[in-house]
């Protein structure tokens, strides 16, 4: 990987963290203007803060987690955890930053493991077929291009 990239790439850390104040704040009901409000911040900023891209300095950590209703520990968890490999982790959780995914996430685990698994296959369907559409697009430009 080239030095740009790591650069540019949020740490694992500051996604899941990101993800946990995402997922705390939904479960509230709370919008990211309100919770940027009570903060003293903007709306992209907490954006920034829930996608990993920014990190969260310790004292906005605590004023989040004042604002959320709840305490540091209980957004932090066991995020330090060692067992969790890096790179894999890093290229799993990206798709965690695709808008619907979170909420996609939290209804497929709260749904009973014998639809999980037809939720499952139907998404996994699904990609496939969009994957063959997609395939099936770019040999049709390729002719075209030839063509002319």
């Amino acid at each position: 990987m080239k030095e740009h990239d790591k650069e540019s790439t949020p740490n694992r850390l500051d996604v899941a963290l990101g993800l946990r104040i995402r997922q705390r704040r939904k479960s509230l009901g709370v919008s990211q203007t309100a919770l940027a409000d009570a903060i003293g911040l903007t709306f992209q900023q907490i954006q920034k803060y829930e996608r990993g891209f920014n990190r969260v300095s310790f004292s906005r950590l605590v004023d989040i987690a004042h604002a959320l209703d709840c305490r540091v520990v209980d957004l932090i968890g066991d995020l330090d955890d060692a067992s969790i490999p890096s790179p894999l982790f890093r290229q799993n959780t990206a798709h965690l930053r695709e808008s619907g995914a979170p909420e996609l996430l939290a209804a497929y685990s709260a749904a009973p493991p014998a639809l999980r698994r037809v939720i499952l296959k139907l998404v996994l369907e699904i990609a496939k077929d969009q994957q063959a559409r997609q395939s099936d697009e770019d040999l049709a430009g390729e002719d075209e291009r030839i063509a002319s």
